[in-house]
Order: C-alpha cells, then structure tokens, then sequence
C-alpha cells in the first residue's frame, strides 16, 4: 500500500484540475486566552520541523504538537518507567526494521519454530505476536463481501448495493482522471526537461521558459499548475500521480470487485466464531507496499535516540505485532481474537488504527473491548478518514464503544482524529472525521513522517497516525504512572490536552466551520507534557478527575 497514496488506512487529500477535493503539582500550559493568540506560523516547515512536527510544543514552536520533546527535556530526562507492552492491531510489521527490531515484544514462553504451542496459550510459534490473515492481504471491502455472500437482510443488502454502484463507478472515474493527469504531467515533464537541458529542475525554471509553439506554452501551464503541490516533479508523478493510478486500480480490481474473494487461502470460515485454528505465528509484513503497520509502530516507539531515522514518541515500550487488517476491510473475527489475544498475553494499550462502516459481527468486537476493559486494557481508535462528522447515524464507523446508543458501554476506548501541522482554522485534518459525543480527542496525523518497510521511513497522513501517536502519550503515562487504569489514563489524555477557542475548517471546505471545542468530546489535543504532570497528581491523590486512582 503506498504511504503517500489516498488509501483505506491513510487519506492525503490531492487537488488538481480534475479533482477538489517540572515537579509542579498544577498544568503550567498557558492559559487558553494565551494559547488562542498565538502568532500564526507564516514560515514553511523546515525539513526537521516536518519530520518531527508531532513531537513539538505549541507554545514554543506553534506548530500544534504534542510537546513530546518538552516532556523529555523538563520531566522525564533520565526516568526509564515501567516497560509497557502495546499491541498494534494492524497489517504485519517488519520486525527486521532497524528502528524497530529493538522494541519487539518477546513471548519468552515460546520456543520459536518448532511447531509446537509451548506456553498453550492457543497459538503456535508466536514470538512476536500472531498473524491472522495467513497468507492473505488483498481483500474486498465488508459492505462487497456482505453482498456476495447475500450476509444481512433485504434493507441491508439494498443499502449496500446502492453504496458498491456509487463508489465502483467514483473509482472508475477518480482512476480515469489520475490517468490523464498522469499523462498529461509525464508528458510536459519530458518536454520540459529536453527544453531546459537538465533532468532535474524547479518552479523557477519552468517560469522562464519561454514557449515556441502552443504545445510547449501548454506544457508550461500544466506544470505551473502541479508546482503548487511540489518541489520535484518526478516525485510528484511517482508520489502521487503513479500512486493514484494504482490505489484506484486496487480498488476496482480487490475492494470494490464483486467477484473477488481474498480469504480462500487462510482456510478458515471467517464468518463463524467458532473457527479459531488458522493463522500462524508470523506477524511480519508480507510485501513492501503492505507498510500500514510498520508506520502505525514507529510513531508509538521507534528506538530514540539511536542515530537512525525517527524517535518514537515513548521510550520504555514493546510492541507486539498483531496482523488482522488487510489491504481492504478487516474481518470481524480477526478484529475480536485479536483483541482477546493482547489482553491475554500481556498488552496494556492496543492501537487499532482501522474502521469500516458495515460491520455484522460487531457483537463479536464488542465483547473483546468489554473483555479488554475488565482486564484494565486501554483501546485507542482511529476515528476515521472521510471527512464526517460521526455523531451522525448517516455515518456509521466501526469499531466503537456505544453501539449507537447514547451510553458508552465501556470506558476503556478514546476515539482520536487528527491534526494537521498548521495552527489555526487549518489546524485539522482535511480528511479527518470528528464529533462531539464520538471522538474524544486530537492529535498529530497529518503528514507523520514513520518507519516503513525494509529500513526506509516516509510520510503519511490519517487518523491512522493520530491514534499511535496517543498510544505512545499513554505508554509514557502508563510507564511512570503504573497504578493508574486504562479508565484513568484515558481521562488523564482528555482533560490535560491543549484547548482552543479557534473556529476549524472540517473537511478542507471552507463553508464547514465549528470551533476547536465542539467537534470533540474533551475539545482538547493531547499534549506529552501536561499529561505527565496531571498523572502524577492523579497517581498521588492530589486530584481525582473524578475517578479514584487503583
């Protein structure tokens, strides 16, 4: 799956002509007043500064951050914590990473490769956690497979239908205008580089050619028009153009493909609970585009500080792999084991950074997330990449924690959208959803540069990067803070983020416009630093939140 791809996982909006797409015992923060008048950030990001743009402090940098470097500089400086084992429900990870194969979680219980189930936990070989999938990836989207398989009643199975001809013939149509796109760039590139003498050039050089013939004076408007969005134009092309071409070509040939069927090769019956002997020991990445987990690990603890691509946002944690999420919507079944798997086995935090909008086994993950919460496990969601404000019925998002009802049933789960690296109006996600009863918070998840696949790191933006982020934040509160619960940590997260009084564009339109505080249950961004100081007068009985810490 291409990181800087619209994807199931991780959405970058792209418009072109065709598309529009310390030891104090109070929060020192600056008091909301302050915050809201912040000077704007009028200066492009430094390289470093976007590579690492989720770790800064808002007050210092005005970048909306999660002051992750503060809470290291001025809190835990040379605290090493308590180890805390996270478990990333996801695609497979490549535990060869170098940035990563220092965090691993280890089952020392478990002799590796002798096909045999040593701790008798049910799973055989499982070093570093459990694959589910088996050998397969490619997968149709829920809605498809339910139609396929005729699940669901007459309402349901009209519903889906209508949805598969609206979204079959958008992807019809988004990867006919990709390839024109791509066609008409790649040709005014050649051409432009045979005008100017050299294979690479800039924005500045394409301003000074000066066209002989109305093709090359349409060459030059074309690439005018796509420098809006790029300092290299062949990056541009294979970055997003090429990757365009490609996820709508996935779509159409595995997602939305009536006639596909993904599963055969795992050999279980994926629709039947019962059905627990398949999958195997190996959670690794399969193939190099499959990279959605590898980035969702580094975010939360990519080794920090060893001369080598990115620090994670918690240092003292160990990552057990689970993969259950194809390239396509996740099975129920996978979702629930998977969940039951990292309780059992050790897991205080699991990050789910997936979600679909038909789900008829939802019961199933339900009863894990309740399993989860009576064994003190803390969830964190992504909430979602289309734009939507999920409080809505119209806009179904699945997993959640309230089985659309006006009650949550557990208190274990925060719902994360996400954040662009730009303070003020333009400060979330275009593609971000939100709501005030149903995501609980913010946090960096636009442009999150993360480990990938064979020792690389690139950018990606979604939800998908604003849930690790906040699993990293409450593996460093769990770390130095280990009396407190997963009900305790989540409201630690909510209440010492950052609020803001500013009036936000949702969906990159400009006529949809909320205040900060009112598309989120706590209103608030998570921020590093002032959760480890609230924790610590949690844990010590200087505050209650409301709740009493174990």
């Amino acid at each position: 799956m291409k990181i800087i791809s619209i994807s199931k996982f991780s959405i970058i909006v792209f418009s072109t002509i065709f598309l529009v797409g310390c030891g104090a015992t109070t929060l020192v923060t600056t008091p909301v007043e302050n915050i809201d008048t912040i000077p704007l950030k009028i200066s492009e990001l430094s390289e470093e500064e976007k590579k690492n743009w989720g770790h800064a402090d808002l007050l210092t940098d005005t970048i909306p951050g999660m002051s992750v470097d503060k809470a290291y500089s001025e809190i835990i400086k040379n605290k090493k914590g308590k180890t805390v084992i996270v478990a990333v429900l996801d695609s497979g990870i490549d535990l060869d990473h170098e940035d990563l194969d220092g965090v691993l979680w280890r089952n020392s219980d478990e002799r590796p490769g002798n096909g045999i189930d040593d701790d008798k936990n049910g799973y055989v070989d499982d070093i570093h956690g459990y694959n589910f999938l088996g050998e397969s990836y490619n997968e149709q989207l829920e809605y498809v497979r339910m139609l396929r398989l005729g699940i669901g009643d007459a309402q349901t199975q009209a519903k889906a239908k209508a949805k598969l001809e609206q979204d079959y013939n958008e992807a019809q149509q988004n990867k006919q205008q990709f390839e024109e796109a791509l066609q008409m760039v790649s040709g005014a590139n050649v051409a432009a580089k045979k005008e100017l003498g050299k294979e690479k050039y800039t924005k500045e050089d394409v301003a000074s050619i000066e066209p002989k013939t109305e093709e090359m004076q349409r060459n030059k408007a074309v690439l005018q028009h796509f420098f809006q969005f790029t300092d290299d134009m062949d990056e541009f092309i294979e970055d997003q153009l090429e990757a365009g071409v490609e996820y709508y070509a996935e779509q159409l040939n595995y997602n939305l493909n009536l006639e596909f069927e993904g599963r055969s090769v795992v050999g279980d019956k994926p629709y039947d609970f019962s059905d627990k002997s398949y999958g195997n020991g190996n959670p690794d990445s399969r193939l190099e585009d499959e990279s959605h987990g590898t980035h969702v690990a580094g975010i939360i603890a990519a080794e920090r500080n060893n001369g080598k691509g990115i620090n994670g946002v918690a240092n003292n944690v160990k990552i057990m792999s689970i993969r259950a999420v194809p390239n396509g919507d996740e099975y129920d079944k996978d979702i629930a084991l998977g969940i039951r798997y990292a309780v059992d086995n050790g897991a205080r935090i699991i990050n789910c950074s997936f979600g679909k909008s038909f789900s008829p086994n939802a019961e199933w993950v339900w009863e894990a997330i309740e399993y989860a919460a009576s064994k003190n496990v803390l969830i964190v969601h992504a909430a979602g990449n289309d734009s939507n404000d999920i409080d809505l019925a119209r806009n179904p998002n699945y997993p959640n924690d309230h089985k659309y009802t006006d009650t949550e049933i557990v208190d274990n789960v925060i719902e994360v959208g996400a954040l662009a690296p730009s303070y003020g109006s333009k400060m979330v996600a275009v593609f971000s959803n939100y709501g005030q009863q149903n995501v609980d918070v913010f946090a960096p998840g636009g442009e999150i540069y993360s480990t990938m696949p064979n020792n690389k790191y690139e950018f990606q933006g979604g939800t998908s990067m604003a849930a690790p982020a906040v699993a990293g934040v409450a593996a460093l509160v769990m770390s130095h803070y280990p009396s407190l619960s997963a009900a305790q940590v989540k409201q630690v997260l909510m209440q010492s983020g950052l609020a803001s009084k500013a009036s936000v564009i949702l969906g990159g339109d400009a006529s949809n416009s909320k205040k900060f505080s009112e598309i989120s249950k706590s209103g608030k961004m998570v921020n590093a630093y002032n959760a480890l100081l609230l924790a610590e007068q949690l844990a010590k009985g200087k505050t209650s939140l409301g709740l009493n810490a174990e």
